[in-house]
């Protein structure tokens, strides 16, 4: 397993490998999501976050994936057209993962492994310090906006 969060390889929606070193320095909320949920509205919430602090040391990272019923079927380009025409997504997509089991993906062993057992359902929310380090696990029902507080806080 990784030692820090900057050490892992992540894919972007439109297929390209990248480094979470690529967001060292930026508070970080990474969150697991899925366009055919009932937390999928989250996303206006999620997208608010990020142009309120994008332009900063902030972003909103959203890695799709399809392990809890099957709420993310689409292929890369049917998830990133759905994201910007419903909600005007311009934060971060990153390729469809698995966040649990034997494919989970290393962030997620990561995330994890720094707070606390499987991912439960889509919009589990990670916060993370511009040092790299998990300050706070959300489950699904936080919404957004809640989060803020703590986003400034770290911002600060």
């Amino acid at each position: 397993m990784a030692n820090s969060i900057y050490d892992i390889g992540v894919e972007t929606l439109a297929g390209e490998a990248i480094s979470m070193n690529d967001y060292r320095g930026k508070v970080l909320l990474i969150v697991n999501t899925a366009s055919k949920c009932g937390m999928t509205p989250q996303y206006a919430g999620l997208q608010a976050l990020q142009e309120r602090w994008g332009k900063g040391n902030f972003a909103v990272l959203g890695f799709p994936c399809n392990q809890f019923g099957a709420q993310e079927p689409g292929s890369a380009a049917q998830i990133g057209e759905f994201c910007e025409k419903n909600y005007g997504v311009s934060f971060p997509m990153h390729a469809k993962i698995d966040v649990n089991g034997a494919h989970s993906h290393p962030l997620y062993q990561w995330l994890k492994a720094e707070r606390g057992g499987d991912i439960e359902w889509n919009f589990t929310k990670f916060l993370v310090d511009a040092k790299g380090n998990v300050v706070e696990r959300f489950g699904p029902q936080a919404k957004p906006e809640a989060i803020a507080p703590e986003i400034e806080r770290l911002l600060s």
